[in-house]
């Protein structure tokens, strides 16, 4: 089933939306609160809380990417759990890719003004000018929370190269931010 087929499901509020919801994007959310939460009971829940969030919020959404909807919504909500989880359950995957952002993301304490959704609008303008590699790289380590290893493998380089590519990437959107006027 397509995605608009599956979306107008949800606006008839047919309750098989949510199981070709999973049948289709079950695995995709599943991986992203994995990744993030390290628990596969955690990341269960945070794939129903997904499809329930979903359900609540079409109609009257209607997104135009069903994939990039339900993938930030289970990556919110995953993160909200992270935050909530003490810190001996919190996966050490993503606090590592979180503190490899630290050096280059400003501190609101000095860019109070700076909202997420501008910095999110210049991040995704950057990565618009990168390589295909470089983005896809990118983004499986700090909006999925892949590990290097799974890099690696996945995209066949090896974990040198995926550090290095991640390392320069890094530098290029810090140097990016301090021209676009944010100090970090």
């Amino acid at each position: 089933m397509d995605d608009g087929q599956i979306i107008e499901l949800y606006f008839r509020r047919d309750e098989s939306a949510i199981r070709e919801t999973d049948i289709k994007y079950g695995r995709l959310c599943f991986g992203i609160a994995h990744n993030i939460l390290g628990a596969e009971l955690d990341a269960e829940e945070c794939v129903n809380d997904t499809y329930f969030s979903v359900w609540n919020a079409i109609p009257p959404q209607r997104p135009n990417c069903f994939a990039a909807f339900i993938g930030r919504i289970a990556r919110s909500l995953s993160l909200k759990r992270l935050r909530f989880n003490t810190a001996r359950k919190r996966s050490a995957q993503a606090k590592l890719s979180l503190s490899e952002l630290e050096e280059i993301l400003p501190d609101d304490r000095w860019r109070p003004d700076l909202r997420a959704e501008s910095l999110g609008e210049l991040i995704s303008f950057f990565l618009r000018g990168e390589s295909e590699d470089a983005r896809r790289v990118f983004l499986r380590r700090y909006w999925f929370f892949d590990s290097i290893t799974d890099i690696a493998a996945d995209c066949s380089f090896s974990e040198s190269k995926v550090k290095s590519m991640l390392h320069r990437t890094r530098r290029r959107l810090r140097d990016y931010l301090r021209e676009e006027g944010v100090y970090l």
